[in-house]
C-alpha cells in the first residue's frame, strides 16, 4: 500500500503542476486578448490558444488533480485532518475560478467579452494566492 500511495502522490503532484501552469497562463492570455480588436487575426489566434489550453491541458489536469488527490487522501487516511478540510475548501475555490475561466473563454470565442485587461490581470493573481495557501497547508499542516 505504501508503494501505491507514493505513485498516487506523484501523479497528484504532476497533475497539480499542469493545472496551475494553465491556471496562471490562461488569464494572462486574456489580458492581451481583451486589448485585441474583435475579429482581428490576433483575436482569432488568442481564441485558438485559449480553447486549446482550457480543453487540452487545464480541464484534464484539473480532473486528474481531483481524482489523484482524493485517492491520496483515501489511501493516506487524512480525512479527519483539519488542514485537509481547509485545503479542500481552497481547492473548491480554485475549481470555481477554473469554471470562471471556462466561461471567459466561451465569451471571447463568441466575441462578447465584458471585462478589461485590468480585470484579467487581477484575476490572474487569484490562483497564485490560493496556491500559496494550499501548499502552506499541505507542508505545514498547522491544524
Amino acid at each position: 500500500m505504501a508503494s501505491a500511495y507514493l505513485w498516487l502522490k506523484t501523479a497528484h503532484i504532476l497533475a497539480v503542476i499542469a493545472w496551475m501552469a494553465a491556471m496562471l497562463y490562461l488569464p494572462r492570455l486574456m489580458v492581451y486578448h481583451a486589448d485585441a480588436a474583435v475579429g482581428s487575426d490576433k483575436s482569432e489566434t488568442f481564441k485558438v490558444m485559449e480553447r486549446r489550453l482550457l480543453r487540452g491541458i487545464m480541464t484534464p489536469s484539473m480532473i486528474a488533480s481531483w481524482v489523484f488527490g482524493l485517492a491520496v487522501v483515501t489511501v493516506g487516511g487524512f480525512w479527519s485532518s483539519g488542514w485537509l478540510h481547509a485545503k479542500l475548501a481552497l481547492v473548491i475555490a480554485m475549481t470555481v475560478i477554473h469554471g470562471l475561466c471556462a466561461r471567459w473563454v466561451r465569451a471571447f470565442a463568441e466575441d462578447r467579452n465584458l471585462h478589461s485587461g485590468r480585470y484579467y490581470r487581477i484575476m490572474n493573481e487569484v490562483p497564485a494566492l490560493l496556491l500559496v495557501v494550499i501548499v502552506g497547508l499541505v507542508v505545514l499542516k498547522p491544524f
